[in-house]
Formats: structure tokens, C-alpha cells, sequence
């Protein structure tokens, strides 16, 4: 009885939330002018947007800014499992870049513009190409990085409607990262007008406000509450099924979840593994997924002892429960990941992370190196990932079975990310994944491994590591890029920079009708994709 009436006591709070919300998302659009219509949108959110520069990553920010700006280039498309589309990584095609060719030694990328427009009727030209890459270098932030990584060197107006990109190198890399959401190619006839002496590129604007080429456009924002998006009426591409689309802040996870459950939003982000479980179940509910590129890892620092000899890191890896860690965290539903580079990659060879658990191996090495009686170490983790703290409750528990005494420390978010970003790399061991926005392998090692890679937060170091990524970045011979990337792995997998345990996968909570969800690079829902069939 106790048990029933537990049962029927969530099933009335789920209603009662669902209620709330659906009058709260009613309030959002009711304060904002708007009324409810049949394609809206409801997502379940994480938070309200904090802003919409790509250069800068806020919460909220990646999430909104796919959605309004579009990039030169996408990938191509190919029929997957359960004939749903997925993209295809080797056959790129334009999106704001009608045509494009190289020249024939490949260090010149032509691109003629196609006619586009943004939401203020401002026509797609070179100008805003320049304007976009001359603020992410201003800026020296995320599109400098991924103008480094595609080997552009400059930019050159050729006509209105076509631009050249100069390559340092010929890259394979180049159109992938053409991909990307950063840099964001702006209407600059309307950021423009924003911009002030001391703020030529009206960055403080483009903070708050967005004025791009892609399908949707923010059109109002209420802090704590939630956003709206409505569709561009000039873009380009096929009409949105949805029109509008409402963000509306839910922090609790399990609400999110119950939120759709019970039809007062059609989309959930991030949405805890057990309630995952148990939806897929669900017939109310739909729930899409795939593997994804961001894998769940423990990184190692070699610049901290005892990490700095490489025989303590191959033996923390011996010594971590696997299969525990699938079951009691994953449940599952997470795939093992045994390389350094995401099954999805080109190149990709399983087994380079050839570490199964093994007490006595680990005990082995440890002695060795010098530890004998065994080692001290502390793993920080934060709650910027919902597995983390459950990954390193097992690496406790397993861990002490080869000697290895882990003393868990959880840290706030925003200091985790400080102490790993550039310039610190002060976390000697501490919970973690790399997420390579661009499906290419060079980027993925420049990006997590390279000395100037912005996601390197081992701090690994090794000039002869560093040239093999350099020179693989700019191989345009695929069969020995992908020699070259087969040894990448290899010698990661033996340097043990991280532990890899699964890729948790990235999952999609919908109402049933919901259909076209792409997965990209970029995991995040790109919502022109969507329609709805009822």
C-alpha cells in the first residue's frame, strides 16, 4: 500500500508540474505578445540562454547560437539504422557557400556566396564573411582557434558574393570546420550599426542580441524564465516546421523528464540515464540516441606526482571496474570506449586503449614505480557532467583493490573549468570529456593533446607528439593520414593521458510525432530539422 501510494503521489506531482509549466510557457509567450499556436515548440530546458556570442561559451549559448547562425558548410547526408538519416562525414556540401573550389595545389578555397538573407532583410555578402573572422581574431577566442586549426591564414574579398580563404597548408580539415557555428557569419550591415568606438565589432550587442543568416532569430529573453526563437522569414533553406520555439528554464532534471511525459513540452535536454531507462520503456515517450564523440574519462596530469611516471597511470587504468562502471552508471546504455578517438572518425582503431581490469597487473606496476605499499591520490569532479560523481564513487570502490587510496573532492563547475583551462592546467587528476565539435581526427588531436590545443587539460607535452598531429593536419593523402592517425592512437593509448571508460551517448527525450533529428558533431538539436506528424 505504502508503495502505491507513493507512485500515485509522483504521478500527481508530475500533473501538478506539467500544469505549472504549461501556464508558465502560457505566462512566457503571453508576456512576450505572442500567443500559443500548434507549432510551437516547448523545450525543456537547462537554463535560460546567458548569451549569444559564439566566441564565448556561456550556458545556454551553443544551444541557441546553431540555431540562428549559419556556416558556409555542412555535411551530407546518408541513410542510417532504422532509416533514419545520419550525416555523412565524406560527402560535404554548401549551406551559405553555394560552390567552392581549391586550387590546385589546395592552399586557396574559393567560395561564392549564395542569396540569403537575415531576419532585417539584409542580403548575404563577402563582407560579412570578413566582418566575422575579423572579430573572432579581434577576439582571440574560439573562432581564432578553429581559423588555426583549418590552416587559414587570411581572408580576401573577391567580389560581393565570393571570398577567398588563403591556407597556411592544404587541409582535409578545411570544410569541416567551415561546419561550425564559430565563427557565426553576422549580418554586419545590422551589427554595425550597434558598434561604438571603443566597441567597433558592438560586441557588448552581439552579447544579447542575434542577426544572422540560419532559421531562427531571438526574439526575446526573460532571465530565470526562459527564451523564444521565432523563424527567420527570409532564410533561405525550406521553411521550419516550427515557427517558434520556447525555451523555458526547468534546473531539475526528473521535471524535465516529467515535462514531456505529461505533453507540456515536446523536447528535454539532458535528461538523467535512469529516467532514460525507464522512458525507452515508454511509449508515451520517444527517445532517439547515438553514440556520439564525447566520451567519459578521468584525466591525468604529468606535470603532478605520482603521474609523472607512466607506469601509476597505466596501473589506475588496469585498476578501474569497467563493467561496474557500464552497469551501476551507464545502466547499460553506454558504449566502452577503447581509443582515443571517437568510433565516428575517420581513422578510428578500436583497442589502442588496451586497459581491462586488472588487479595484480595494477599492484605490479605500481611497485615498480616505487609504490609498493600503495598510492594516495585525489580525484576532483564537479557536476558539469550527471556522471561524474557516480564514476568516481566506482573508482573508489575498485580502485582500492590494487592498493590505490582515492579521496574524492567535489569542486564548483566554474573552478573546475578555470583550473583546466589554458594557462593553468592545475587539476592533477580530475573527471572530464572532450566533446570535438568538428568530425575530423586532426582537429580531435589538436584540440585534446597538441601543447597549444585549448581542450589539452593534461598538459601534455611532446614536441615529437606535437609535429606528427601538425603533419597530419596537413596530409592530404588519406591512406597515410590514416597511418598517421593509427599511430596517434597508439601512442596515446600507451602514454595513458586519461582514463576512457564509456561514451555515455547522446539522447534525445520527444514527443512521439517528433521526427527528422540529425545527430552532428555539435550535440545539440538543430530545430529546422524537426517536424512534427501527429
Amino acid at each position: 500500500m505504502n508503495k502505491v501510494n507513493s507512485e500515485l503521489g509522483l504521478l500527481r506531482g508530475a500533473r501538478r508540474l506539467a500544469a505549472g509549466a504549461t501556464v508558465a510557457v502560457g505566462a512566457l509567450l503571453a508576456g512576450m505578445g505572442m500567443a500559443a499556436a500548434q507549432n510551437t515548440l516547448v523545450v525543456a530546458a537547462v537554463t535560460t540562454p546567458k548569451g549569444f556570442d559564439g566566441d564565448v561559451y556561456l550556458p545556454g549559448m551553443v544551444e541557441t547560437v546553431i540555431n540562428v547562425y549559419e556556416n558556409l558548410f555542412d555535411f551530407g547526408r546518408k541513410a542510417g539504422a532504422n532509416g533514419r538519416e545520419q550525416i555523412d562525414a565524406s560527402n560535404m556540401q554548401g549551406l551559405l557557400a553555394e560552390s567552392w573550389t581549391f586550387s590546385p595545389d589546395g592552399k586557396t578555397l574559393n567560395v561564392k556566396l549564395r542569396n540569403a538573407k537575415s531576419p532585417f532583410g539584409n542580403e548575404l555578402t563577402a563582407d560579412d564573411v570578413i566582418f566575422t573572422y575579423e572579430k573572432s581574431v579581434a577576439q582571440k577566442r574560439t573562432g581564432l582557434f578553429l581559423k588555426t586549426v583549418g590552416s587559414i591564414d587570411t581572408i580576401e574579398k573577391v567580389s560581393p558574393k565570393e571570398v577567398k580563404f588563403n591556407l597556411k597548408e592544404p587541409s582535409l580539415s578545411v570544410l569541416k570546420v567551415l561546419t561550425l557555428y564559430a565563427p557565426s557569419l553576422y549580418d554586419s550591415k545590422t551589427v554595425k550599426t550597434h558598434a561604438t568606438a571603443d566597441d567597433p565589432y558592438a560586441m557588448n550587442w552581439i552579447a544579447q542580441n542575434t542577426a544572422g543568416f540560419g532559421a531562427y532569430q531571438v526574439q526575446s529573453v526573460r532571465p530565470g524564465e526562459g527564451a523564444v526563437m521565432v523563424a527567420n522569414p527570409n532564410y533561405f533553406g525550406k521553411k521550419p516546421y516550427y515557427d517558434r520555439i520556447v525555451y523555458r528554464e526547468v534546473p531539475s532534471p526528473a521535471n524535465r523528464a516529467a515535462l514531456v511525459k505529461q505533453g507540456a513540452a515536446q523536447w528535454a535536454e539532458q535528461v538523467p540515464m535512469q529516467a532514460i531507462a525507464e522512458m525507452m520503456k515508454d511509449p508515451a515517450i520517444k527517445v532517439e540516441s547515438v553514440v556520439g564523440t564525447g566520451s567519459a574519462v578521468v584525466w591525468l596530469n604529468a606535470k603532478y606526482k605520482p603521474f609523472d611516471d607512466v607506469r601509476v597511470r597505466r596501473a589506475l587504468a588496469h585498476a578501474t571496474d569497467y563493467d561496474a562502471i557500464g552497469k551501476t552508471v551507464f545502466l547499460g546504455l553506454g558504449t566502452r570506449s577503447t581509443s582515443y578517438l571517437a568510433p565516428s572518425m575517420e581513422g578510428y582503431v578500436p583497442n589502442t586503449f588496451a586497459y581491462n581490469t586488472d588487479y595484480n597487473k595494477a599492484k605490479t606496476l605500481l611497485t615498480e614505480a616505487g609504490y609498493a605499499n600503495g598510492v594516495d591520490v585525489t580525484l576532483e569532479y564537479s557536476d558539469l557532467y550527471w556522471w561524474e560523481e557516480g564514476v568516481v564513487i566506482q573508482m573508489q570502490e575498485s580502485m582500492k583493490n590494487a592498493g590505490i587510496r582515492v579521496t574524492p573532492k567535489r569542486i564548483p563547475s566554474t573552478e573546475l573549468r578555470t583550473r583546466a583551462g589554458v594557462g593553468q592546467r592545475t587539476l592533477p587528476m580530475h573527471t572530464g570529456a572532450t566533446i570535438p565539435f568538428v568530425l575530423d581526427p586532426g582537429y580531435a588531436y589538436f584540440l585534446s593533446s597538441h601543447t597549444a590545443g585549448s581542450s589539452n587539460v593534461s598538459g601534455y607535452v611532446n614536441p615529437a607528439h606535437d609535429k606528427l598531429v601538425e603533419a597530419l593536419n596537413v596530409e592530404t593523402d588519406v591512406a597515410k593520414r590514416n597511418q598517421m592517425v593509427a599511430q596517434v592512437q597508439k601512442n596515446l593509448g600507451e602514454e595513458v593521458l586519461a582514463i576512457e571508460t564509456f561514451f555515455p551517448g547522446v539522447y534525445n527525450i520527444m514527443q512521439p510525432c517528433i521526427s527528422g533529428w540529425v545527430w552532428r558533431p555539435v550535440p545539440y538539436t538543430y530545430f529546422r530539422d524537426l517536424s512534427c506528424k501527429k
